[in-house]
């Protein structure tokens, strides 16, 4: 499978585009996690890579989002982001995931592209605005790569984003394949589409269309529609999880989760203080499904490594979850989570009612299934889980 993975990789991939990612994404991610482990052995955070929603506005409206898009738009600000990219430089963090709403709708994003040709940036997109235009200007820029979501074959997917979106999504691909640009998809897994997308044709299917990686990640019933008919049982997560690690030997894609470590035990990065989520008016929140914070990023006269230090409410959380669970406290205790929050005297930066929405969800199984591990049979995954973020288990 490596063999394959890396013939694709010098087929496909513009050489230009590979060097930069092997650069700026791989090499300085790994200095990024190395500068954060000696954060914490000295008790200090800051993550070594960071979520930044650029704004609340999107062109669909897909069941389940955590995003208002109806309300107020909102969007950050250049100097807010260009602030936030430098504090991280001081703290060798280097990378970052670009979300909104539609982060391709911030008018900003291809200056932040160029200012800061030091760094590597994912953007996880719906995939609709890959016009030609646009995908030239991907790959002229170098160094940004777009995780474009696709939950499944079209009628699951266009059932939670609508009508014509998978077919739009897979034109954007194209263009981008045929640029040599290196780009994944990201795959909420669901009960309506477990079985189609953790499966030998759906995997390379993507394959076929060019997608170098593919992110797996559980629903959530968040936001204001939450549908909990999406959701995933006891026994669908580990079906989910038993179908990935068996997936990893086949196909010469790299299947990512941010859910187990190498020996299959739950893990949650947030709690762990590996990327926190910065909203579109600066809140400094745990995650991208909660939308509370107590600071933002223009406290302390900007000075974000000092906000962040000095947090009581980021720096708690992982306290809070630990002895709770070693999965995700927003499945499984969302009312102990709702009063923890606000206990805090967090802000709800939703501009909904967020905080009822959390105290309104039903309790349910997250990927902390204790007795039910399954650790990674795969050699290459094992060593990339248990070195490239020391066994935190984020790939």
């Amino acid at each position: 499978m490596l063999a394959k993975l890396a013939y694709r990789a010098a087929t496909e991939l513009s050489p230009r585009l590979a060097a930069k990612a092997a650069h700026l994404w791989v090499y300085k991610g790994m200095l990024a996690v190395r500068s954060y482990q000696a954060r914490l052995a000295r008790k200090e955070i800051y993550p070594p890579f960071m979520f930044v929603a650029l704004t609340n506005t999107c062109n669909l409206r897909c069941h389940g989002c955590w995003v208002e898009k109806e309300g107020e738009a909102f969007h950050l600000p250049p100097g807010d982001l260009d602030n936030i990219i430098r504090s991280g430089k001081r703290r060798s963090a280097h990378y970052y995931t670009l979300l909104g709403g539609e982060p391709f709708m911030h008018k900003g994003i291809w200056d932040i592209f160029k200012r800061h040709k030091d760094c590597y940036f994912q953007a996880i997109t719906n995939g609709m605005l890959f016009t030609e235009k646009n995908a030239d200007r991907v790959a002229e820029a170098g160094n940004v790569t777009p995780l474009i979501s696709i939950d499944g074959l079209q009628a699951n997917n266009d059932l939670r984003r609508g009508d014509g979106v998978h077919e739009s999504a897979l034109e954007g691909m194209a263009r981008l394949k045929n640029r040599g640009v290196i780009f994944g998809t990201a795959c909420t897994i669901t009960r309506q589409n477990l079985n189609e997308v953790l499966c030998d044709s759906y995997l390379e299917d993507m394959i076929r269309r060019g997608c170098m990686y593919i992110w797996y990640y559980f629903y959530r019933p968040v936001g204001e529609e939450p549908h909990p008919e999406y959701c995933l049982s006891q026994d669908d997560l580990v079906e989910a999880r038993r179908r990935m690690v068996a997936l990893r030997h086949k196909h010469p894609i790299i299947i990512i989760d941010t859910y187990w470590t190498a020996e299959g035990e739950a893990f949650c990065p947030a709690a762990m203080g590996m990327g926190f989520h910065i909203g579109p008016r600066g809140s400094i929140e745990i995650c991208p499904p909660l939308s509370f914070a107590t600071d933002t990023v223009r406290d302390n006269g900007g000075d974000l490594v000092k906000t962040i230090s000095g947090s009581r409410y980021l720096r708690e959380f992982k306290d809070f979850v630990s002895c709770r669970t070693k999965g995700c406290v927003i499945l499984e205790k969302p009312q102990e989570l709702h009063d923890w929050i606000k206990g805090h005297g967090a802000r709800d930066y939703s501009t909904r009612d967020a905080f009822g929405e959390l105290n309104s969800i039903k309790p349910r199984h997250s990927q902390h299934l204790p007795g039910r591990e399954i650790p990674e049979s795969s050699w290459l995954y094992w060593f990339l889980k248990k070195n490239v973020f020391f066994g935190m288990g984020a790939l």
